[in-house]
This record gives structure tokens, C-alpha cells and sequence, in this order.
């Protein structure tokens, strides 16, 4: 190849005389322009100062320079960046579509070779952020001290109901972006005894604003239930007093975006609401006291996907008329196909969607209180335990035991209305009652009673939903007044081993549990054989025999003996007497 270089020259041409005089220098000697010779006469006026005074300092006298090194110019840029590159068709708040994307592109030829050209420009993008990272911590391998606070709380926020006519609060819901909202329903469950003005809002607040309310919900019957979307924080459903379902969009105001059909609705309160797990993120079921369970898609709410009735008789056909009312409803997204339903008589029954006949839907059931099922729940960490609250306890049970459960508190005055495990400190509980109490129970610390207790108000108190970060609890009560409760960090704040011994503690109880259930089963049994066996004696006499004992009331007496037997070796040895001892014909077979 060959270059071809152009110069480009110019020539110009000036005369002399136009560049001014000529400069001539030559060489010359000094001259003496002034010479001032001395006076004497002012010699004479000079006057010696005699002593004369100075000032000096004994330190080294230091010079002061002021520099600066070149600086650099910044300048600031701000960049607002969303979810983007996905296909129209893909919802990247949807993690199964995205990922099913994501191995798709993934198994493309150039998808190697793409990476690999942007892997250099972006190393270059990267080593121009390198920064010193002042927060980093040094020793993070060193255990971390046990927290050794003092247990507290304080009341963060009050939300008043702003209709005249003040209502209870029946449920609340946080939003899924970091809490900063609260949905609060606002319903008057008391037959016939509404006035008939009685407003049907229920209100969005800003934690930060108790002022006034982000956003009123309008709809034409009051909301018993609310419930947020977990993917998307402007969707909402709810169940209405008379049994609809509807769907509202913040975006779109307060009214319903969409109702359910009076005729393939619930015919009684729709008491809860809960999104479940799907593909498209929009289905969710709900329960009423009327005995149904209906599974719903909010694209379509003319008629339920599905409907679930109540009725635990075996070998029948499902009737509504033996249906149990439902009063609550639990559901856990790591176990997308099983859910737990809790009625109005006291049982939970822990059902499966995968079942191909009710009944096999419907399976085990637990007999928990001695009233409705306020509060269901299961633990965070481990879901095979679960909360229940109801009557004047709050208990926890197991799946594999399910006559007792393994663990309970003791019982209050008061009856407790509500309840729900912290989602940070998985030992955590905290309980509702109608006395206006809230309760803090750590069952890693203490069993007995409550490792705090607020007294909120006066007015009793109808649920609770604790905050994703732990720290914050929401409470509401009859006069239409939810509080934001703030609890200190030592239960929020899980220690290193609290699941190690959580896990054995649970363990633990389920063993024993197990042990005295299968005794119990031992003792029924022997009572079974004994009353057949006299059965059978008495029908071979001629003679009439003695109405038979059930196995409640063999039972019932066998502890009463065995009470009354304790009660004197006690006062024998009070006596300072030796207690006697029965004899095996007195005792009987060992259980």
C-alpha cells in the first residue's frame, strides 16, 4: 500500500522599513547624575535611646504556605432503572416465567459468545465504581453476642376510623412493598344490629400519614376481609358481608374493578381471603361460615373454579345442611397444593387440592379449641408446626399428632380473638385478647407466660398481622382504631442457634406427645377387651346383669382412685407414717 503525503506551504515577502527604527547600541562609561555629602548639623540632633526595648520569642519562627493539588471535576448523574430486556409476553414479576425464559435463552449457540464480548466492557464499567467500602465489617466470623435487651414495645401510630358511626376492624393487610401501607377493614358482624346508615368504607393508609387515608374503598356491601396481592402491591381481593368476592386496583380508585355473582357466591360472610401459588398470579380461594370453600380467578369472578363443601361424613353424599361453618383459612406457597381450614366448632382440617374426591380432599382434622378458630397459622421456619387460637388459649400442633398438641399456654381470663408467629424470630408469637392486650410469647425463653404483655386500650382487640420485618405489629379493635405497635430487637432478631434449638424443642414435645397417644390407645383398648369380655360373661347368666360402664367413666374412676391414693400417702408421710402400699390384685394391670 502507498501513502501520499501533501504539504502546503505559503510564502509572503515584507520590507524593512515596515518593521520599524533600527536599534544601534554601543558602549559608554558611567555618569553621575547626584552626590549628597554629609551634615554634621544633623549629626548633632541625634539622640542615643538608652535602653531600648525588644521583643522576641523563644520558639522557632515557622512560615505558613497554603497549596492545593490538582483536583478532579465530578459531576452527578442520576439514572432511574426498571425491570427491563424481558418479551411482552413474559411477567418479570412472574419468577416461573422467568426462569423458564432465562434457561430458554441460555440454551442458545450465541449466548456463550455474547457474554463473553460484553464481559470485557462491562469489567471496564466495574473497575470505574472501584470504591473503599467504609462499612465493611472485619469480624464476621466471630459468634455474635446474645442479645440481653430488656423486652418493650411502644405504640408507633394510631389509625382512626373516619365515619361517624365508628365499626369494629375485622381484618388487616400489609403491602407487599416493604410495608408501607395498610389495607384495614372496617364490618359490623352483629345480626341486625347496624343502623342503617352505617357507612361501608374500609381504608389504604400510609404508615407515615395517620392523618387522612391514601385511598377509600367504596364498595356497596362492607369488607369483612382484605387481602394484598404477594407479587403485585396495587391488586387487592376481599369478601363482602354478603358473601361476594371482589377485586379492586388502587390504580383505578376505590371502587371494585370486579364483583362475583350474587348466585355463585357464599351465602354467609366470606370471613378470609388468600392468594394462592398459580402460573398467572391471580387465583385465590376463600371460606364463609356457610361451609364452602371456593377457589377463584379474579380474570374471571362470574363463577368460582371450584367448590368445596364442609361435610366430614364419610360413605355419603356431601350435603351443605351438615356442612361446618369456616372461620379461617391457611395457606403456605412452599406447599402450593395443601391448605388448612379452621371452623366454628373448634376443629381444623387440613385438606389437599390434589384429591380427586372430597373426601379425600378433606383429611386430617384436629380438635383444637372448645369454640370457633380465630387465628391459624404455620410457623415460618417449620411448617409442619402450626398456631391455633381460640376460647383462652393459644396452641401449637404438629401434623404427626393429632389428638393433643404439644404445646400450649395457660389460660386467660379473657378470651383471645387473634394471633400470628413473627416472620424474623421464628420462636415468636404474638396473641390478641378482648381485654385490649397484646401479648409476646418466646417459647425458647419462657412457657409459662408471656415474655411481654401491652396494654394497648381499653376496647377489646379483633386481630393482628405482624410487619415482614418483624419489628412492627398491627392491631385493631371494636372502635374502629388500629395501632402500630413497635416491639424492641431482642424478639425480632433471631440468635444463631434459635432454629437448632427450636427443632429439637419441637421434636421433643412430638415425640412425647406420640408416647402418651399411643398409651392412651393402649388403655382404650384394655377397656374395650374388659367390657366385652363381662359382655359376654353376663349374656351366658341367666341372671339380670348390671348396666355396663363406658370406657369414659372406667377412666374417669381408675383417676379419681389413683388421685385420692396420692393424696393419702401424702398426709401419711406428713404423719411421718409409712405409706401403704397396694397390693397388685388392688392395683391391677400396669398401663
Amino acid at each position: 500500500m502507498y501513502s501520499l503525503k501533501m504539504e502546503n506551504q505559503f510564502v509572503y515577502t515584507k520590507k524593512r522599513s515596515e518593521f520599524g527604527r533600527q536599534c544601534i547600541f554601543n558602549d559608554e562609561g558611567p555618569k553621575n547624575i547626584d552626590n549628597l555629602m554629609p551634615n554634621k548639623a544633623l549629626m548633632d540632633e541625634y539622640i542615643l535611646r538608652d535602653p531600648v526595648h525588644r521583643g522576641i520569642q523563644c520558639s522557632k519562627t515557622y512560615a505558613e504556605h497554603d497549596l492545593n493539588t490538582i483536583r478532579a471535576e465530578y459531576d452527578q448523574h442520576s439514572m432511574n432503572h426498571a425491570e427491563g430486556g424481558w418479551p411482552k409476553d413474559i411477567n418479570p414479576l412472574d419468577i416461573e416465567q422467568t426462569m423458564r425464559f432465562r434457561k430458554k435463552v441460555e440454551k442458545d449457540e450465541m449466548y456463550i459468545h455474547t457474554v463473553l464480548q460484553l464481559s470485557h466492557p462491562m469489567e471496564h464499567c466495574i473497575f470505574q465504581n472501584n470504591a473503599v467500602n467504609i462499612y465493611e465489617l472485619y469480624f464476621t466470623d466471630d459468634d455474635q453476642s446474645a442479645l440481653v435487651e430488656r423486652s418493650k414495645s411502644r405504640t408507633v401510630n394510631v389509625f382512626r376510623d373516619p365515619s361517624a358511626h365508628k365499626r369494629p376492624i375485622h381484618h388487616l393487610s400489609w403491602s407487599p412493598d416493604g410495608g408501607s401501607r395498610l389495607a384495614v377493614t372496617h364490618c359490623n358482624l352483629e345480626f341486625q344490629r347496624a343502623p342503617p346508615d352505617l357507612s361501608t368504607h374500609s381504608y389504604i393508609w400510609q404508615v407515615e400519614n395517620p392523618n387522612k387515608p391514601e385511598l377509600v374503598l367504596q364498595p356497596t356491601v362492607p369488607l369483612v376481609c382484605l387481602e394484598y396481592n404477594p407479587k403485585d402491591p396495587h391488586s387487592l381481593v376481599s369478601g363482602l358481608h354478603n358473601g361476594q368476592v371482589a377485586f379492586f386496583d388502587t390504580r383505578r380508585g376505590g371502587d371494585p374493578v370486579e364483583l362475583s355473582s350474587l348466585a355463585h357466591s357464599h351465602r354467609d360472610p366470606t370471613h378470609q381471603v388468600l392468594w394462592i401459588n398459580s402460573k398467572s398470579g391471580t387465583e385465590f380461594f376463600s371460606a364463609s361460615s356457610d361451609g364452602q370453600v371456593k377457589w377463584w380467578d379474579v380474570r374471571k369472578l362470574n363463577e368460582p373454579m371450584e367448590t368445596l363443601i364442609l361435610d366430614m361424613t364419610k360413605g355419603e353424599e356431601q350435603s351443605l345442611n351438615r356442612a361446618l361453618g369456616a372461620s379461617c383459612l391457611e395457606y403456605e406457597p412452599t406447599i402450593p397444593t395443601r391448605f388448612m381450614i379452621g371452623t366454628e366448632n373448634g376443629i381444623v382440617i387440613a385438606g389437599n387440592r390434589k384429591g380427586k374426591t372430597p373426601q379425600e380432599k378433606l383429611g386430617a382434622t384436629y380438635k383444637t379449641h372448645h369454640g370457633p378458630v380465630y387465628a391459624l397459622q404455620r410457623n415460618p421456619a417449620f411448617v409442619k408446626n402450626f398456631l391455633t387460637i381460640g376460647d383462652w388459649t393459644a396452641r401449637i400442633w404438629s401434623e404427626d399428632c393429632k389428638e393433643s398438641s404439644i404445646i400450649w399456654t395457660s389460660y386467660h381470663r379473657s378470651f383471645l380473638t387473634g394471633g400470628s408467629w413473627s416472620p424474623t424470630r421464628y420462636s415468636v408469637f404474638y396473641t390478641t385478647r378482648m381485654d385490649g392486650t397484646v401479648d409476646a410469647w418466646d417459647i425458647l425463653q419462657n412457657q409459662r407466660e408471656a415474655c411481654l404483655s401491652v396494654k394497648v386500650c381499653d376496647e377489646p382487640l379483633r386481630c393482628l398481622r405482624c410487619h415482614e420485618y418483624g419489628e412492627l405489629v398491627a392491631v385493631g379493635n371494636d372502635r374502629g382504631t388500629a395501632y402500630l405497635v413497635e416491639f424492641s430487637e431482642n424478639l425480632a432478631v433471631s440468635a444463631k442457634n434459635d432454629k437448632a434449638l427450636l427443632t429439637a424443642m419441637f421434636e421433643r414435645e412430638s415425640r412425647r406427645e406420640k408416647i402418651i397417644e399411643g398409651k392412651m390407645r393402649e388403655i382404650r383398648l384394655r377397656v374395650r377387651t374388659r367390657q366385652s369380655e363381662a359382655h359376654s360373661a353376663g349374656s351366658r347368666d341367666s341372671r339380670p346383669s348390671v348396666p355396663q360402664q363406658s370406657a369414659a367413666d372406667i377412666m374417669l374412676h381408675t383417676a379419681e382412685e389413683e388421685f385420692f391414693q396420692i393424696i393419702e400417702d401424702e398426709e401419711a408421710r406428713a404423719a411421718g407414717k409409712e405409706p401403704e402400699i397396694p397390693s397388685a390384685e388392688e392395683v391391677g394391670p400396669t398401663d
